[in-house]
């Protein structure tokens, strides 16, 4: 008699026990701050200076006091010139300064005037055309940063933006989150290689290694240092010694196929031969079979995965369960990718036990399409659409409801 099967587990649970075992890696990188885009931050970035360092001008113009200008049409001398990156002198009651963007408002001065509101005479004047407000294009010294404030945390992962941000405070240098070291390879005697066979010289039952590269390609957006191992066959003593050769030198190993309960699925008792594995079933759709376990080595051990053959359930359980690992693993704290509301401009009418993940893209209209074919092995969905539908299990969809939509965008990051 079978024993019972046990119950699926609960995305959620399943992504709240990885995590758990994610330790941010030990050791970090100095790197330029030309190089770090999409590294992960180790240490705070706090400020020594102020930005701007002074009060400066927003607009190209005149500094002027406000007092000298009760009316339009009041004509000024212009005392003096300041350009970005000098300094002027006082400004004199009843004068103006002429100022470009970026240079220092002068002492005295509380307001500038646009170059549009005013007129330069050949005599040296300038008359104004419009009544100032006090502080009106003056950026205040400090109101971007202040001295002593933490302007990146550590777990920060590196946009060009922080990038700026960490520049405009003198940092040239970041230390940074060192990458995670990968290993990746596929099981399958059926996968080949595309290149190393024509199409039309196939065998029956082969097929291309589509999801080879597609891991591999978002492990490095993550900022991994990749090893691939390639195709290994489908035999229980090549699979040991590509996992304990893996295991050697990486923090994770990655595979995609052989984590069924199949005769020819050996990466299951391969792991638990090396170390510990929990397979779990999770419910969702596509994607149910995937394996978390852990290798020992000398000094500490290796995370190994193991995603389903299929390319969608591959890609899904990778972008949904993976990826927050590895972000995890270089201390990055907010993992979760960002699910906006949107309108379904379709209908799901058999609902499933599972969550579901629809693969769909946004119409001209404002609204979801789906894709018409829903299959786990159909990766033209993927390529189709721009995001997927969080679909809660046993949830029908009639168009105009409001679903949860999460774009590739945040998954593909």
């Amino acid at each position: 008699m079978r024993p019972p099967m046990k119950p699926l587990k609960p995305l959620d649970d399943a992504l709240a026990d990885l995590l758990g075992h994610a330790t941010p890696l030990a050791g970090a990188d100095t790197v330029t701050t030309f190089d770090a885009d999409g590294r992960v931050l180790a240490q705070d970035c706090t400020s020594v200076l102020q930005v701007p360092p002074q009060d400066n001008s927003a607009m190209d113009g005149y500094a002027v006091r406000c007092a000298d200008v009760a009316a339009v049409g009041v004509e000024l001398p212009v005392s003096q010139r300041i350009a970005a990156g000098s300094a002027g002198e006082p400004l004199q009651p009843g004068t103006a300064a002429r100022i470009f963007t970026g240079a220092p408002v002068p002492a005295g001065a509380d307001a500038i005037l646009m170059q549009e509101d005013c007129n330069a005479l050949e005599d040296g004047r300038v008359r104004i055309n419009a009544v100032p407000r006090p502080g009106q294009w003056i950026r205040r010294a400090g109101e971007d940063i202040t001295r002593g404030a933490v302007v990146l945390q550590a777990g920060t992962r590196l946009t060009p933006a922080e990038l700026g941000l960490a520049a405009s405070i003198g940092m040239h240098q970041l230390q940074v989150a060192r990458r995670p070291r990968v290993a990746l390879f596929s099981t399958g005697d059926e996968l080949v290689m595309p290149g190393d066979v024509p199409p039309a010289q196939m065998r029956p039952g082969a097929i291309y290694n589509s999801n080879r590269f597609f891991l591999r390609a978002m492990l490095l957006r993550l900022g991994c240092e990749v090893t691939d191992f390639g195709i290994v066959p489908d035999r229980r003593d090549t699979t040991i010694d590509a996992l304990r050769q893996a295991s050697n030198v990486h923090d994770l190993i990655l595979t995609s196929g052989g984590v069924s309960v199949g005769e020819e699925d050996h990466i299951k008792p391969a792991v638990e031969t090396l170390g510990t594995l929990d397979l779990w079933q999770i419910a969702m759709k596509p994607g149910k079979p995937f394996a978390y376990g852990q290798i020992p080595r000398d000094n500490g051990r290796a995370h190994f995965m193991g995603l389903p053959g299929n390319p969608v359930s591959s890609f899904l359980t990778f972008a949904l369960l993976v990826r927050p690992f590895v972000l995890r693993l270089q201390g990055v704290h907010s993992v979760a990718p960002q699910t906006i509301a949107a309108r379904a401009d379709f209908t799901w009418a058999k609902a499933d036990k599972r969550r579901e993940f629809l693969r769909v893209r946004h119409n001209a209209a404002g609204g979801l399409d789906l894709f018409n074919n829903q299959s786990s092995g159909v990766l033209t969905s993927a390529a189709w659409g721009d995001g997927v539908v969080d679909n809660p299990a046993g949830q029908t969809i009639a168009a105009g409801d409001t679903v949860r939509f999460i774009a590739f965008s945040e998954l593909l990051s």
